[in-house]
């Protein structure tokens, strides 16, 4: 089973605390998914975020419903969490989200080990399209935390 990598760090120009307590709300999953990937909170909110914490969710990969459940297997306010699939599209889901103070704000990082299934033909199906529709999906991400979390006037202005 091969295992690729992606990180991503981004500058947010708020509290650790204001930028964790974020991430922290299960329900803010869906502001930062991109619509195209139709993802929907299946789980009943609010979801207790902690050690052990499940969730479930419904998307749409190339028009296709699928069902995935995740589980936090660690739970560290304001420093950071882990999630990995349970069940889902990927025979391999890790995503480590850290946030460390920087400057004025937080860098926040994000590392995904995944892995998909079915041997050669995950491979082929990860250098045609998965590896792309990842880096949309973040890119997007991206985006939408910069829109969320705006940088002060004279920062914009630098």
């Amino acid at each position: 089973m091969k295992i690729h990598v992606l990180e991503r760090e981004q500058w947010i120009p708020a509290t650790r605390e204001r930028v964790f307590a974020f991430f922290a709300d299960a329900a803010n999953l869906e502001t930062l998914t991109p619509p195209w990937l139709g993802f929907r909170i299946l789980t009943p909110l609010p979801i207790a975020m902690r050690d052990d914490a499940r969730i479930e969710y419904r998307i749409r990969l190339a028009g296709v419903p699928l069902r995935w459940r995740t589980r936090i297997v660690r739970w560290d306010p304001p420093l950071g969490f882990v999630d990995v699939q349970e069940s889902g599209p990927y025979a391999l889901w890790e995503h480590t989200h850290r946030f460390e103070p920087c400057g004025d704000g937080v860098r926040m990082t994000d590392v995904v080990r995944y892995a998909l299934p079915l041997g050669p033909l995950g491979g082929v199906a990860h250098a045609l399209a998965v590896r792309a529709a990842l880096a949309a999906i973040f890119d997007y991400r991206f985006a939408r935390i910069r829109t969320l979390f705006p940088a002060a006037a004279h920062e914009l202005a630098a």
